[in-house]
């Protein structure tokens, strides 16, 4: 078993797991670890068993326990502060939450959704296309898709975007802990006003729903309105901004993949599913254990911190042959990109269309698409945020 691996680490590669991990991959289905303070840790490497645990409801998502790993300076400051809204709830409060907003993610409504998506990536591309190359696809294409898409959904002005945008990256990002601190508060005094002016104006999105439902009746008060609005409009654009940008980069890097999907676009539902697979973004999911827990002949002791580091977890060997290389016909649907268990992603239906229309839409554009800079030279995020490209230099 492999002993004190140190988690999060930076990857070296953006769309490779951290060459410190290569111990883990070498220890399933468990391993011990330790964060960044030093503090031990159970790191959960074997795909079976990271399914196993993260369905289990005697682990816990509470952010606020003492016992909850915490993988980073600035995440130590912001997790004291109060339980986030479904990420950070355990049931029956999740269950609460989540039946409030799942039927704003279904299929049917992701489905009527698909033209709008459609349009809006069409034109960002003319834009792109207008002004010519090079072009920065971060900033031009990755980011803004989501970001429209999602303050479509939720019926945010996307006037407001870079506002949001930019504190969004703060309060993932940092650098230091005020600045998560500061980003966040200032998110929520902005959603909270919000929230204010949709009781005197109402409209279709779904913090309407959540204000006319929910709060209106006095089933929610304005502190849980804040907070389930604040998970939405974070997660529901950086996690696909992070997608299309790296997925993109990834594609450019694998030419004979690239080839293959411009032959034949129908082969991009497949290819989405592998790329969540293969890099897998959110690349640590974390809990702590309420009560014993046996699982592989081990025993996690109650009180004890649990890692799950997906970029470990989507490249076993056991379930994926050659987990390493990039395959559109491998069966991929069951990687744990999405999390699993009862937190899996509220959202995995809405980021698997916006990456099938975007990237599709991006490669029938621009066939001649390649980066404008060495890959080596090109900056992606560190180990302890959402992986993804922090620019992406592009021509064609």
């Amino acid at each position: 078993m492999a002993n004190d691996v140190t988690f999060p680490q930076d990857r070296t590669c953006p769309y490779h797991p951290p060459h410190g991990y290569a111990p883990l991959r070498a220890s399933r289905p468990l391993a011990r670890g330790r964060l960044y303070d030093g503090r031990p840790v159970w790191l959960v490497t074997g795909h079976a068993a990271a399914r196993e645990l993260l369905a289990d409801p005697r682990l816990s998502t509470d952010t606020t326990h003492e016992a909850f790993p915490v993988p980073a300076e600035r995440a130590e400051a912001v997790r004291s502060r109060r339980r986030a809204a479904l990420l950070g709830q355990d049931d029956p409060e999740h269950n609460r939450q989540r039946r409030m907003l799942i039927s704003g993610f279904s299929v049917k409504r992701v489905a009527a959704l698909r033209p709008r998506i459609e349009r809006i990536t069409e034109g960002l591309l003319d834009a792109m296309e207008a002004a010519g190359p090079p072009a920065e696809l971060v900033s031009a294409f990755a980011l803004p898709v989501p970001s429209m898409v999602i303050c479509e959904l939720l019926g945010v002005p996307y006037a407001d975007h870079e506002f949001f945008e930019e504190q969004s990256r703060r309060a993932l990002r940092g650098p230091r802990a005020q600045d998560s601190l500061a980003a966040l508060e200032r998110l929520e005094e902005y959603l909270g006003d919000l929230a204010d002016r949709k009781q005197a104006e109402p409209g279709g999105g779904l913090l309407d729903d959540l204000v006319r439902e929910q709060y209106a009746p006095g089933r929610i008060d304005r502190r849980e309105l804040v907070d389930l609005a604040l998970i939405l409009l974070i997660a529901g654009h950086e996690t696909t901004a992070n997608m299309l940008s790296l997925g993109t980069f990834t594609l450019l890097r694998h030419p004979e993949r690239l080839a293959e999907l411009r032959a034949d676009p129908s082969r991009m539902p497949a290819a989405v599913e592998e790329l969540l697979r293969f890099l897998s973004i959110a690349d640590g999911m974390l809990r702590f254990a309420t009560e014993d827990i046996e699982v592989a002949g081990t025993t996690i002791a109650a009180g004890e911190g649990l890692v799950f580091p997906t970029s470990v977890i989507n490249r076993d060997a056991e379930v994926y042959e050659d987990p390493d290389r990039l395959d559109w016909e491998r069966a991929a649907r069951h990687h744990v990109a999405f999390g699993f268990g009862i937190h899996q992603c509220l959202g995995q239906n809405l980021a698997r269309a916006e990456m099938e229309i975007a990237l599709r839409a991006l490669l029938a554009r621009f066939p001649g698409l390649r980066l404008a800079a060495p890959a080596e030279d090109i900056p992606f995020t560190p180990g302890d945020t959402l992986q993804g490209m922090v620019e992406l230099p592009v021509v064609w």
